[in-house]
């Protein structure tokens, strides 16, 4: 399906299902803030999020380029500050694909189609699903043992395409990491990068025991 919405690029990945608090404090993603409250149905409030190929999310030089595949997400909560800030909280529904930017209004607008993942859960989906499940418990099982305690405790998803991008958001990647994650056609392809990224964590781990190649950081994640 193609349609109109705000894009607001950020030097970050987002991945659906996934819960990211944002601090908007530049003029046009203030508009962009006072334009979704105007909507009624708070579902509906809905705009993109695409990561910074080049440039900046503010400044005089700003976004020189971004990323053609990005997240639809929605607003879910809002504060405002008396300035004109706003603390907000943003969950990822689907993946987009950015096919023109119009950069002559109050805030940027981009010609989107959405992307579903191109399968549901077959069985090669649930059985790398398994597989990649596996892996991560083996890789927070080591990390813990070098930490000298429990880290990344708390329970995963086991939907293949729920997993996917739990763990993509989960792991310490670089932004060209999880931007391929991100544009992987289906969860399958999804977790098998991941598992073999998670492999060679622990291979490096390995080689350098008092310094572990990869910490992961929790993000919220939800299904809804």
């Amino acid at each position: 399906m193609r349609e109109q919405l705000p894009i607001f690029p950020l030097n970050t990945v987002m991945f659906p299902g996934v819960r990211v608090p944002l601090h908007v404090f530049e003029d046009r993603y203030r508009a962009l803030v006072h334009h979704l409250l105007t909507i009624p149905d708070k579902s509906l409030r809905l705009f993109g999020i695409v990561a910074i190929r080049e440039g900046y999310e503010v400044g005089q030089h700003g976004v020189h380029s971004v990323h053609r595949v990005g997240c639809v997400v929605q607003m879910t909560s809002v504060e405002p500050y008396e300035d004109g800030r706003f603390d907000i909280e943003v969950l990822g529904r689907r993946r987009l694909r950015l096919d023109g930017l119009d950069t002559s209004r109050e805030f940027l607008v981009g010609d989107v189609e959405t992307l579903p993942d191109s399968e549901k859960p077959l069985p090669a989906a649930v059985a790398e699903a398994q597989k990649t499940y596996a892996t991560f418990e083996e890789y927070r099982r080591r990390l813990s043992q070098m930490r000298g305690g429990e880290v990344l405790d708390g329970d995963l998803p086991r939907d293949p395409e729920l997993l996917s991008y739990s763990l993509a958001a989960t792991c310490l990647l670089t932004l060209q990491e999880r931007q391929a994650l991100l544009e992987a056609d289906s969860s399958f392809d999804r977790l098998v990068m991941l598992r073999l990224a998670l492999r060679e964590e622990m291979r490096a781990m390995r080689a350098i025991p008092s310094l572990p190649a990869t910490e992961v950081a929790r993000t919220s994640w939800s299904p809804n």
